[in-house]
């Protein structure tokens, strides 16, 4: 179980406040993301105090930095065991929040997350480069987000696609990633690199938030199959 109060603490530093209500609902998160975690892998990070840092504040940064508006819709690609989607719904349940990934088992884990903790959001089972190319997924969502280790470049690839003209996709990175040398990528998928912003998390870890905005259509040859994105970056 997590500490609530410091959730509260460190979330009102973020200008987030959560009342009891949703820091025990993180809490109850934070409780079965542990113990399913001891017979699925979900995440490495399983002591509480840094469950409640490197996955709770770490996705509600965003909140900080990138401003959504009430009811704005959002997909979470590759969401994994639901960061930073689960947090960013806890912390804003009137964003609708869709969360992609191609495993059933990690749905599966967010299901019971949103019925225990009395959430709504669309779980959509589907690798990336397919759903940017669904006719009801691409160019439907105000945001993207994604928590991976990829390159921007192939992160925006599998992302941007399911963004609208004048929307964002929002990636949550590490150690302050070079960006620059990503505009000519981000470019040619439709984007436009809007700001990359560093900060530190309580525990002293950096972090990168990089936002990325649509300013015209995604090309219809993106993206591309995994092992061309891969084995050919945009540059």
């Amino acid at each position: 179980m997590i500490n609530e109060e410091k959730l509260k603490e460190y979330s009102a530093e973020l200008g987030v406040e959560l009342d009891d209500d949703a820091a025990f609902k993180f809490s109850r998160y934070s409780d079965l993301l542990v113990e399913v975690n001891s017979y699925m892998n979900l995440t490495a990070i399983t002591e509480s105090d840094e469950i409640l840092v490197k996955h709770f504040i770490d996705s509600l940064e965003v909140l900080k930095y990138v401003d959504i508006p009430l009811g704005a819709s959002l997909i979470d690609v590759g969401t994994g065991a639901g960061f930073p989607g689960v947090p960013l719904l806890l912390a804003r349940n009137d964003i609708k929040l869709t969360f992609l990934d191609s495993l059933k088992k990690r749905l599966g884990f967010i299901e019971g997350v949103l019925d225990v903790c009395n959430l709504k959001a669309k779980l959509v089972h589907a690798r990336a480069e397919d759903g940017g190319r669904d006719k009801d997924l691409r160019e439907t969502f105000d945001f993207a987000t994604a928590r991976a280790v990829a390159p921007l470049n192939i992160l925006a690839e599998y992302c941007l696609p399911f963004v609208k003209v004048s929307g964002r996709f929002v990636a949550l990175k590490g150690n302050n990633e070079e960006t620059e040398s990503f505009k000519g990528a981000i470019e040619k998928l439709g984007g436009e690199l809007e700001e990359s912003v560093s900060y530190k998390l309580p525990n002293g870890d950096k972090r990168c938030l990089v936002i990325i905005k649509k300013i015209s259509q995604t090309p219809t040859i993106f993206p591309r199959k995994p092992k061309k994105i891969t084995s050919a970056p945009l540059e």
